[in-house]
């Protein structure tokens, strides 16, 4: 799903909301999240997931057009832990 079919998803289930308020709140919702991981923070939404940062350590990597060495700096990425419910949900 991306992010046009969440709108009209949420569009089509709260037909009582204009369609740019819709957007407002999507936007609100995942710059939360986003703004929250980027503080090292965690968001843990119940039954879900969790959404968190992981360090990644620096390595040498390689580039694949020349084989050459590349020192690749460490840096934070995202994570996500599914919920109890949803991975129940996914394989029922």
């Amino acid at each position: 799903m991306i992010r046009s079919e969440l709108l009209q998803a949420l569009a089509k289930e709260n037909p009582e909301l204009r369609a740019d308020d819709i957007e407002r709140v999507v936007d609100v919702f995942f710059d939360e999240i986003a703004q929250r991981l980027a503080q090292g923070g965690r968001v843990e939404l119940r039954g879900f997931g969790a959404f968190s940062t992981r360090e990644r350590d620096a390595r040498e990597g390689r580039n694949p057009r020349t084989g050459a060495s590349v020192e690749v700096p460490g840096k934070r990425a995202p994570y996500f832990k599914p919920g109890k419910e949803i991975r129940q949900r996914l394989n029922g």
